[in-house]
């Protein structure tokens, strides 16, 4: 195959240099025996035009190029004198490689609607807003695993078959090999999961913390990046099925310590975005989000400033804010109450820690007050929480009880008290959803918006 450069490669070290690019038609117009032809290749976010004179011997054909035709374009490198763009592409042969079947092709030049675009998910990485997007995603994934490695973290795969809610709250999806028309029962009545594929009921994985735990207490730091299954029947704009989670687990580190890495982690991979996407940035900014560069260059330039819960609570009720969810001490706050905190108090990132330990995991460090345990979450302004973690509780004598109260004691979970027995160091970890973070960072409204094939109630196609 000859060889190629990237659109985003087009510099002016190349200019009257000859170089090969392929892609798509994005648009064509024609003019007096020329072709402006709008090429775009997913490398950047407004592609490049190539003007292609009637001279060519397939002129005729380029002269009907349709959206979504696949070309290669070989030509020269030279100065734009259109607006907005410093180069094109004066071309010297155009290849039609695949066509595009003119007017079926659902992407015409007009504007979509992102609902719309939901429906052709196969389709819709080739428009402007998702191209964007998903160049931030990659970064992002990039910018994670860049922060993490360069400073010595593991990192660790954890199982997405699991016999442990690490979240105690029951909403996983069950994975098993049995003939659902025909289950076997026990005595009892119920599905005799014995005769299962593995043994025992299992599901799909809500987090890896519980994993990652064995793992940090054997090397020290590490995290995890990979797939997690809620099966919440939420179909809002801020949930998921099946999203992706950011979780370090660090040993030898208390919560004070967790949220100095917290901050230093959510300003690095936005300061990378910042850097290197200026025109993803600014395109999203004047479609769908008008302080997007704004917000995000003041989390990345302000310290964060944190409250207790308790604090915060006491806030929200001397405000004289009129919320839809009253405000009472031992309650989950709310979205509104978060970006009151943030939006309207202390206007900035906010760590607010020492929530009561009714409404929280059952691993989390129980606090001296006997009522709160060590959590914290990281609110953002615009979206509220971003990042929820805690100090784990590391005395066995507590975490046996507390398990007993969750009914999580049984062999299932005696592994996890093992940790504890042998060698217990305190340990601390944080959780980020990797689509809320795209979606902050993206200024996008809904998160079905952010993941290439959304997973949500009703809907799993593509």
């Amino acid at each position: 195959m000859t060889s190629r450069l990237r659109i985003s490669s087009i510099n002016e070290k190349l200019l009257n240099q000859s170089v090969t690019l392929n892609g798509w038609v994005r648009t064509r117009r024609g003019s007096k025996g020329i072709s402006f032809i709008q090429l775009y290749d997913g490398s950047n976010q407004n592609g490049i035009q190539a003007v292609a004179d009637e001279v060519l011997e397939n002129y005729e054909e380029i002269s009907k190029l349709t959206t979504g035709t696949s070309v290669s374009i070989i030509g020269k490198v030279v100065e734009s004198p259109a607006k907005g763009q410093a180069f094109e592409i004066h071309a010297e042969e155009v290849r039609v490689i695949g066509a595009s079947s003119g007017d079926l092709y659902p992407l015409q030049k007009k504007g979509h609607t992102l609902e719309f675009l939901r429906e052709i998910a196969h389709l819709r990485p080739r428009t402007n807003t998702l191209g964007a997007v998903f160049r931030l995603r990659n970064t992002l994934s990039w910018a994670i695993h860049s922060f993490f490695q360069e400073r010595d973290f593991l990192y660790v795969q954890t199982p997405i078959i699991t016999a442990n809610d690490a979240e105690g709250a029951g909403e996983m999806f069950h994975v098993t090999a049995l003939d659902l028309e025909n289950l076997p029962r026990n005595p009892e009545g119920k599905v005799d999961y014995s005769k299962d594929f593995f043994g025992t009921d299992v599901s799909l994985t809500v987090s890896g913390q519980l994993g990652a735990e064995v793992f940090a207490l054997a090397f020290t730091d590490v995290y995890t990046f990979g797939p997690t299954f809620r099966a919440e029947n939420s179909n809002t704009s801020r949930h998921l099925a099946e999203f992706w989670m950011i979780e370090p687990e660090m040993a030898f580190t208390d919560l004070q310590g967790m949220l100095v890495l917290t901050e230093e982690f959510l300003k690095y991979v936005i300061g990378v975005c910042l850097e290197r996407h200026e025109e993803e940035l600014e395109f999203l900014q004047k479609m769908y989000e008008p302080k997007l560069l704004e917000t995000l260059h003041h989390i990345h330039q302000t310290q964060f400033e944190t409250l207790t819960y308790t604090e915060a609570i006491d806030i929200l009720q001397k405000s004289g804010e009129s919320f839809e969810f009253p405000v009472k001490w031992g309650i989950d706050l709310q979205s509104e109450h978060e970006r009151f905190l943030t939006e309207k108090h202390v206007k900035k990132p906010l760590n607010l820690i020492d929530y009561p330990a009714e409404i929280k995991a059952f691993y989390m460090k129980q606090n001296a007050d006997g009522k709160t345990v060590a959590a914290m979450d990281v609110l953002f302004p615009r979206l509220g929480e971003i990042v929820g973690g805690s100090q784990r509780e590391d005395s066995l004598e507590t975490l046996s009880r507390k398990m007993k109260e969750h009914g999580l004691l049984g062999e299932t979970y005696d592994w996890y008290l093992d940790l504890r027995r042998f060698g217990s160091v305190p340990h601390s970890g944080f959780g980020l959803g990797f689509e809320r973070l795209v979606q902050f960072v993206s200024g996008m409204k809904n998160i079905r918006d952010v993941i290439p094939f959304p997973r949500v109630p009703g809907n799993a196609n593509f």
